[in-house]
């Protein structure tokens, strides 16, 4: 009778088990360390732009999306220590770890070969406040507007235009040339178009304070021929105006912001927004103490980014804690339209 080895069978059932747990541990899927797949700007603390603020004034900032980053020009008089304000131009970098979520932000000073180009042809004696870029599927070209100081010391609106730039021929830039169909004897500032190109925004003190005023725009073949055709009125946006100083407006699908020093805010100017529906824009709303400080806030711009959540908004203030006058800040927003 044959017989059987009770021990190696033993130890052959072991070792087979044990190969195929490996196997089955081997062939299991590993747990996705994907936890967020959008990002999210952080909206519980405003961050200072200290990379690129200065001991100057910095303030009036603009967003231009380029690849890899968001170009940041905006008015500073730290070329004359503290005299004549000047176009510059700074670089915006964010990202978020998809495992913890974490916001990560670089802001440096920048020196983007063609918008050097751009803002030395636009800068002048005066001031140059105010900058607004865009580009325009209406004629094919990249604008800048700007509020510079007229020969008649008042500031009026300019425009640059100039074929996109890409790689590494830089193409020829027209301009600053005046905004002939908003300018008066006042002084007009702070352009801003609404998305769909078809109304612009801007702010002037031609009525004793400074409003918000809106006009359409209705040249579907050039906006640079639109900015120069005669004087044409502009209406007063009479929901967001006040009996005080409201300016700086920026437009962002169905959000405007901008600043007043109206009663009842928390001190000076503060940052308010307003949201278009049934076809006119809603009562002004204040940021509240999260953003507002009872010091000045000024110029919001809005900005955004596809793979994240919300908004973000760029802002100026001279509040305490800064690098010293006016200084750039970051905060993320987000809107209920």
């Amino acid at each position: 009778m044959k017989k059987y080895n009770i021990y190696g069978s033993v130890t052959l059932i072991v070792v087979s088990s044990l190969l195929l747990g490996i196997f089955l541990f081997s062939c299991k899927k590993e747990e996705n360390p994907i936890r967020y797949k959008y990002g999210f700007f952080t909206d519980s603390v405003t961050i200072a732009l200290d990379g690129i603020n200065s001991v100057y004034d910095d303030y009036n900032t603009n967003i231009y999306q380029i690849e890899g980053g968001d170009i940041l020009v905006f008015s500073s008089n730290r070329n004359s220590a503290g005299g004549k304000f000047d176009l510059v131009q700074g670089l915006l970098t964010y990202s978020f770890d998809q495992t913890t979520g974490a916001l990560k932000m670089q802001h440096v000073m920048y020196d983007d070969t063609f918008t050097s180009n751009l803002l030395t042809q636009a800068n002048s004696l005066g001031d140059d406040l105010g900058p607004y870029r865009f580009f325009s599927s209406v004629d094919g070209y990249e604008y800048l507007m700007l509020s510079s100081e007229s020969g008649n010391g008042d500031l009026d609106l300019y425009y640059l235009k100039n074929s996109p730039a890409y790689g590494i021929t830089l193409p020829a830039i027209t301009g600053p040339k005046p905004v002939t169909l908003l300018n008066t004897g006042a002084n007009e500032g702070y352009f801003s178009f609404d998305f769909q190109k078809d109304s612009a925004y801007f702010c002037s003190d031609a009525s004793g304070d400074f409003d918000i005023y809106l006009i359409g725009c209705e040249e579907k073949n050039s906006i640079a021929s639109w900015l120069e055709s005669e004087y044409t009125a502009s209406v007063q946006v009479e929901v967001v105006n006040s009996e005080y100083d409201d300016k700086c407006p920026f437009v962002y699908y169905k959000v405007m912001v901008f600043a007043s020093n109206r009663p009842g805010g928390l001190g000076g100017f503060d940052l308010y927004y307003s949201i278009f529906e049934g076809g006119d824009w809603g009562a002004p709303i204040n940021f509240g103490p999260e953003i507002n400080s009872e010091y000045n806030e000024y110029r919001p711009t809005i900005g955004f980014d596809s793979e994240f959540t919300n908004k973000f908004m760029i802002f100026s203030s001279d509040r305490p804690g800064g690098k010293g006058g006016y200084d750039l800040y970051f905060r993320g927003v987000s809107f209920d339209y």
